[in-house]
């Protein structure tokens, strides 16, 4: 549920973030800030600076920034609502819970048995793997070069040689038949009540993102069939919504996720220290998984075996974890089939090499598309070339067609310009597709220009932000269109209805930011340079901010304008004398004198 305002902003306020964060990161106090390591990259100085006064972090290294609530998001992993319930949890505030109707409760309830059932029978399989009758798994688990620790850190387990262990041992916990053939764990018999699913295997728990018990993936011992048998979906299970280890992987240090095949491929990763990877739950990479991706991270290192069907999986994974905004590189082992069998073989290091030197994910695809064309012959390499040019059409970012377009006409001993018309006549033959315009040249002018826009609106909401009275001043001089989006307008307004109420909190207006990115872009503006604090320099920096979002806003509003409305033009050629005006002339003496005054001495 949607917590009020005024109750996120309690939890906020009641989690002091140097007291927060000391618990993450050694901090040390410099002036009125506290600096430490950062948490989100690696570095040996200290870049990492945490204020009390404002309530937030931020990094100069690396630019991660926000709240208490941002903080425990980007280091935990957690949603925002997540953030909230741990946070108010510390803070010893009740948050209150929504009144469930008969139905719901009902439900509810239900789904807690079923994960109760889930957690007994991984509780059972854990001991049995300890007994005689587990030997044989446990000695499986030897072979693998499995540790102690790493067969506790996972729960792995063995189901016993007879058919009904288990059902008897949840019976006598008092679940009853119903629940347990829901639970996807029995084959229920009205003669011989509920027979075990898993029987002579190793058992593989399989967790959702908050550690709970789900299902099960079991290895059989000896010649069975099949090999690998999982959990059916249940109410609590779903295939394509969940992933191997998400569970652990989600809380590594590590910016990328590994994506892999098999639970051992997964074990055998984390244990050589590669925490983040994952696998899926026997089945094919889905929509779900790659959202469920997409909550942690912004780029995956595909790892599939190094045979067709790997190399068939990555390319039907590529186009996927793209759509769902996500970047991807491929992980190449050869000679070894798997990286279970690459770490025995050649160690941590070196699979770490490899991983270093993942290739591009688009060229990876383009590589495999030459399987299907005789590249020694002209007619084979034209023709892969078109083909080439219609994957690149595919992109839908211009700067990154022109990019591809470069490098595959490099790599293939074509030009550009060539490779260019390819891509143009693949555009016109797509009949029935999205359009795509040419690309933009982005030139170093635009580029200059485009920054310095986003400069100037930054440092004017910082400093309103740092110095109130600065608010009433330059409102005489701008207004919301100055600003070139919603964010920047919707921050500027925050900003300042907060001062006409007598308070500028920048950690509380983060609140209103649930997404990390945003709560970032909006830490980063928090912690802009200050005014400088000789009394004409100030005056000149606020003149030229001033200037370059008035004029900028003039330009937007004329690009867009209709050309035969005479009234809108007439007021927009009276804003730009005015802008002329103060552009030459500066502020009226009045107003530098309230500008050289603002604060005095905390600049």
């Amino acid at each position: 549920m949607r917590y009020g305002d005024d109750l996120i902003e309690e939890v906020r306020a009641r989690n002091d973030i140097v007291d927060v964060i000391s618990g993450y990161v050694q901090l040390k106090k410099k002036g009125s800030q506290y600096f430490g390591l950062c948490p989100f990259h690696n570095e040996k100085t200290p870049s990492f600076s945490v204020s009390r006064q404002k309530q937030m972090y931020y990094c100069f290294g690396c630019h991660a920034g926000g709240n208490v609530f941002t903080f425990l998001m980007q280091y935990e992993n957690l949603s925002f609502q997540e953030s909230l319930e741990a946070l108010a949890a510390r803070a010893g505030i009740t948050l209150p819970e929504r009144e469930m109707s008969g139905r719901e409760k009902e439900e509810h309830d239900r789904r807690e048995m079923l994960l109760s059932i889930q957690k007994e029978a991984a509780k059972f399989y854990y001991a049995k793997l300890r007994t005689k009758e587990g030997a044989d798994g446990l000695a499986y688990l030897r072979k693998r070069e499995l540790s102690d620790e790493t067969i506790r850190h996972f729960g792995l387990g063995f189901s016993g040689r007879t058919g009904n262990e288990l059902y008897r041992y949840l019976r006598r916990k008092n679940f009853q038949d119903d629940l347990l053939r829901d639970s996807g764990l029995f084959r229920m018999d009205e003669r011989q009540g509920g027979r075990d699913k898993f029987w002579n295997r190793v058992m593989f728990p399989i967790m959702d993102v908050r550690s709970r018990v789900i299902g099960f993936g079991g290895r059989v011992m000896g010649d069975g069939e099949p090999k690998y048998l999982n959990s059916p979906e249940t109410e609590i299970f779903d295939k394509s919504r969940n992933l191997y280890a998400l569970n652990i992987a989600r809380k590594s240090r590590r910016k990328t996720i590994i994506l892999c095949e098999g639970y051992m491929d997964v074990i055998s990763m984390h244990q050589a220290g590669f925490d983040n990877a994952v696998a899926s739950l026997g089945t094919s990479l889905t929509s779900g998984h790659c959202s469920l991706l997409k909550r942690y991270t912004d780029q995956v290192l595909l790892l599939y075996d190094s045979d067709n069907a790997g190399v068939n999986a990555s390319l039907r994974a590529i186009p996927m974890l793209r759509e769902a905004g996500i970047r991807t590189k491929v992980v190449h082992l050869e000679p070894f089939k798997d990286p279970d069998e690459f770490i025995k073989a050649k160690g941590a290091e070196a699979f770490s090499e490899r991983l270093n030197a993942a290739e591009n994910s688009f060229l990876f695809a383009v590589r495999m598309r030459e399987r299907e064309f005789d590249m020694a012959d002209p007619q084979g390499k034209s023709d892969f070339l078109h083909a080439a040019a219609a994957d690149i059409l595919t992109l839908e970012d211009e700067v990154e067609r022109d990019s591809y377009t470069a490098t595959i006409a490099h790599q293939y001993g074509v030009s550009k310009e060539m490779m260019e018309n390819l891509v143009k006549k693949q555009a016109l033959r797509a009949v029935g597709r999205k359009p795509v315009s040419e690309p933009e040249r982005l030139t170093g002018q635009r580029i200059r220009k485009e920054q310095a826009d986003e400069k100037a609106q930054k440092l004017l909401i910082g400093w309103e932000a740092s110095f109130p009275e600065l608010i009433p001043i330059l409102e005489e001089y701008l207004d919301a269109d100055d600003f070139s989006d919603f964010f920047y307008r919707s921050l500027a307004m925050m900003v300042a209805t907060q001062a006409k109420a007598g308070n500028v909190s920048p950690a509380s207006i983060l609140n209103h930011f649930e997404d990390q990115e945003s709560q970032k872009r909006a830490a980063e503006i928090f912690n802009a340079p200050s005014l400088p604090e000789d009394p004409d320099e100030r005056e000149r920096a606020l003149l030229d901010v001033v200037c370059r979002l008035r004029r900028d806003g003039i330009d937007r509003r004329l690009s867009d304008m209709n050309m035969t409305d005479l009234a809108p033009l007439q007021k927009l050629a009276d804003d730009r004398r005015r802008l002329d005006e103060l552009s030459s002339r500066g502020f009226p003496a009045e107003v530098r004198e309230r500008i050289a005054g603002i604060n005095r001495g905390s600049i």
